[in-house]
């Protein structure tokens, strides 16, 4: 059987619905502060503005809570309705809930104020177990909520945070994974290529050689060396092609996943990295966004290698680092150098360390240094950047011949 839920709109209705009803079966049992002398429209106003200020209490929680602080001033002094005073503290605890995070803050002072000024009235012109009453009740009134509210939210946000960082870290095991799979494919395919293919060509090469040795010797068809010949060469041939094949299997993605092919990669395929990143951050509440400026031209080949690594390993660092939010891409195509500029959300204060943390870096850096160009990356507010600046020659190159 499917428990039975509120949505958070029918839950504000039913707060507030719960509370009018509430506060004018109080008011019409003279249930209220002053009965005999206010009378019940009087008190009946409050309640109403206050049940009306509970349907936004989610939507607009720093409205609802000023105006709140109005109407429960109003309140004490047409007769106080008790049903009036628990919206109120609903409207604290809500503002605390869903508002800034510096609501917390601004709620505590001034609650605290509130109290400490009610209390010393209280204290000033009546007794001091008066005044210690009064600050009970207001602290019951002003403060508690907040600090019940403040309480859950820090518990609500750290629970957000620690299902965002197991959501990276598992994302980051996979890839982690996947580039080792893809990594082991290609060395198996290059061993095959450069050591067991190159062995078939040569034995079909020589078997070839042989065979039109034997047709110089003029030897006949059915001559045994012939015939042995002729299946040795028909089989390296068959097992070279075979191996072909094996090989351009472990070069390709596999299961149908675009991976990054065996060839260099250039910027041209930019497009693919930024595809895989946005469907590998989707579930960690990141998005991709990319700005080409200037006209892209030529670029030496070095140089585009090292731009794409270098978009590369910043998205992937976005994957692993940032807080949920837009990572922008920003490529300048400039006469003389290539500028590429990754920014992210910058979570302040994780601290967290994940597997090649900084190892990646230290690589961009070292890709711009061999061409002569400028690397930077740390936190600019909140957003973390990387820029590189990259010449569009071979910069490096030539001051070493020079």
């Amino acid at each position: 059987m499917t428990g039975f839920s509120l949505t958070p709109r029918q839950e504000d209705r039913t707060i507030a619905l719960a509370g009018l009803l509430g506060g004018l079966v109080l008011i019409a049992t003279g249930a209220y502060d002053n009965s005999a002398m206010v009378p019940r429209w009087l008190a009946v106003l409050p309640l109403c503005l206050m049940a009306a200020l509970e349907l936004l209490r989610r939507s607009h929680p720093v409205w609802t809570v000023c105006l709140g602080g109005l109407v429960f001033a109003g309140n004490i002094f047409a007769g106080s309705v008790v049903a009036t005073v628990i919206m109120y503290t609903d409207l604290l605890y809500a503002a605390v809930l869903y508002g800034p995070k510096r609501m917390p803050l601004i709620l505590q002072l001034t609650g605290a104020g509130s109290t400490l000024v009610l209390s010393s009235l209280t204290l000033l012109y009546g007794t001091v177990s008066a005044a210690l009453l009064v600050a009970v009740f207001a602290a019951l009134v002003f403060l508690a909520p907040v600090w019940t509210a403040d309480l859950l939210r820090r518990h609500r946000d750290e629970a957000d945070a620690e299902r965002l960082r197991a959501q990276q870290t598992a994302l980051l095991s996979e890839m982690d994974r996947r580039g080792a799979v893809v990594a082991e494919r290609a060395r198996m395919a290059r061993e095959l290529h450069d050591v067991i293919a190159n062995h078939l060509s040569a034995i079909a090469i020589h078997a070839t050689g042989a065979q039109s040795l034997a047709r110089r010797q003029q030897r006949p068809q059915d001559d045994p060396l012939v015939e042995v010949l002729a299946v040795i060469r028909e089989n390296s041939v068959q097992g070279l092609t075979e191996m072909r094949r094996m090989i351009g299997l472990l070069r390709s993605s596999g299961g149908g996943e675009a991976e990054e092919s065996y060839a260099a990669p250039e910027l041209d395929a930019v497009d693919t990295l930024l595809e895989n990143a946005r469907a590998a951050g989707q579930d960690a509440g990141l998005a991709f966004e990319a700005h080409e400026l200037g006209e892209r031209g030529d670029l030496a080949v070095p140089v585009g290698l090292a731009a794409y690594r270098i978009v590369q390993e910043s998205l992937t660092n976005a994957l692993k680092h940032a807080a949920p939010g837009t990572v922008l891409l920003r490529l300048t195509y400039r006469a003389e150098e290539l500028e590429i500029e990754v920014e992210s959300p910058y979570r302040v204060g994780e601290g967290r360390v994940l597997p090649g943390a900084r190892a990646g870096l230290v690589g961009m850096r070292e890709r711009a240094a061999l061409l002569g160009g400028r690397f930077e990356a740390g936190a600019h507010g909140d957003r973390w950047r990387v820029r590189a600046v990259l010449p569009r020659g071979l910069v490096a190159q030539g001051k070493e011949r020079g």
